[in-house]
């Protein structure tokens, strides 16, 4: 199987955690976009009623809008339920998120789930968190090269993140967006807590303690849940 087919299998074994009367917390990238895909199908067949959901970026609400899923805005009573993917899962269920550009608003609404569902295919699997990835940072553009030394004070060697023009990627929130290379790192809700504390720091792909379950498809598309 294809890794098309394994994340399309991941996410639609994480749709079977959604209920009628729902409201939802609706993740960005190429995993999500099948569970996206498959509640709107659901609704529209009349096998799911009165679920809405919270997109966490333009583009996410974009798919919402285009497959009838009703959109609604975060308020204080949260979401019944996440689904999201990952850049990178570590056995304790620690995540690098935010290699789509929308990590700041994916732990807005990841924080405010009642369950916080992660779907993956195996090669997002990791024995230690930064092993294959960049930690993503969303960082204001006002001083920027100034928050970017004082992350690599920290250890990292830092990119800024460039779009198909070569110019500056910036988030859906007008910031700018930097990879941090860490290596592997030993205390991710350390490593969070310290970038968080750093003038110009919005927030850090360190995604630690909120993962409820995640649902992962194998080589052979064997799913496993993970909690």
């Amino acid at each position: 199987m294809d890794l098309e087919d394994l994340k399309r299998r991941a996410a639609e074994a994480a749709v079977g955690y959604v209920h009628s009367g729902m409201r939802l917390g609706l993740g960005t990238g190429t995993t999500t976009r099948w569970a996206v895909e498959r509640i709107g199908a659901l609704l529209a067949a009349g096998e799911l009623a009165d679920v809405v959901g919270v997109p966490t970026s333009r583009a996410t609400e974009a798919l919402m809008r285009r497959v009838g899923i009703p959109v609604v805005e975060l308020d204080e009573r949260g979401v019944d339920l996440a689904i999201d993917g990952a850049d990178e899962i570590a056995p304790d269920l620690t995540l690098v998120k935010g290699h789509g550009g929308a990590l700041l608003r994916e732990k807005i609404v990841e924080a405010a789930a009642g369950r916080f569902i992660v779907i993956a295919d195996h090669t997002k699997r990791v024995h230690v968190i930064g092993e294959k990835k960049a930690v993503p940072i969303e960082i204001a553009r006002f001083g920027w090269r100034r928050t970017v030394s004082l992350i690599e004070a920290l250890g990292a060697r830092c990119t800024v993140r460039l779009d198909g023009n070569h110019e500056p990627a910036l988030s859906d929130n007008g910031n700018l967006l930097v990879d941090a290379h860490f290596g592997p790192v030993g205390d991710p809700r350390g490593l969070e807590q310290q970038l968080l504390a750093l003038p110009g720091v919005f927030e850090v792909g360190l995604f630690v303690g909120l993962a409820d379950l995640a649902i992962v498809a194998g080589p052979d598309g064997k799913l496993e849940e993970l909690s």
